[in-house]
């Protein structure tokens, strides 16, 4: 009889190659991409900066890819302006405490975002309460707006360019974001700083 920590593991890496195939052959997606691509690269070179912001799991990853636009994804280059708004704890918790959880991110976006800049929102389900308010608040300032999600649709009416993962489940969903994150640093990097040679 199979382990069952076997069957599990064979399970994840099986569904997330599904998923992963699933995003590679999905049209609409992949335009997404290289969407976003070109539009942090137009704010990038016009001096805008990027916020981004996510709970729990995409917290880390709106952590993960402002690391890749400051320090480098590939090529040793210039640091590039990218916030993620999840890890001041004194204005967290501030925040937190004074206006409520649903303002955590709102608060920082009227704080720090100026026309010309791009808002990063991470949502696998669509429906954070504080992810909405946030792109609210990025719209009033002018600030492009880009959601990340999953299969809903709860973003699309705040966003003017949505990354939608062609995937049901919280996990794959997050993986299927931070792939494609990596994709559009590389080619923001690529854009930006010129095109090496190879892959």
């Amino acid at each position: 009889m199979a382990d069952w920590r076997e069957e599990a593991l064979r399970d994840h890496l099986q569904r997330s190659r599904e998923a992963l195939m699933r995003a590679c052959e999905d049209r609409a997606f992949t335009a997404s991409i290289l969407a976003i691509a070109d539009a942090m690269t137009s704010a990038l070179r016009n001096g805008g900066k990027v916020l981004l912001a996510g709970n729990g799991g995409s917290a880390a990853d709106a952590q993960h890819i402002a690391a890749e636009l400051v320090v480098r994804l590939k090529l040793n280059r210039d640091a590039l302006p990218a916030i993620a708004l999840t890890t001041d704890s004194s204005v967290l918790t501030a925040i937190g405490n004074d206006f409520g959880f649903d303002h955590l991110f709102e608060r920082q976006v009227r704080a720090l975002g100026r026309q010309g800049d791009i808002l990063i929102a991470i949502s696998t389900s669509g429906r954070s309460a504080n992810i909405l308010k946030a792109l609210a608040a990025a719209r009033e300032l002018h600030v492009t707006t880009i959601g990340f999600t999953g299969c809903g649709d709860g973003l699309k009416d705040l966003c003017d360019l949505m990354l939608a993962a062609p995937a049901d489940r919280t996990d794959l969903i997050q993986q299927i974001h931070i792939t494609a994150a990596h994709a559009i640093c590389d080619i923001v990097e690529r854009a930006l700083f010129g095109h090496p040679t190879g892959p």
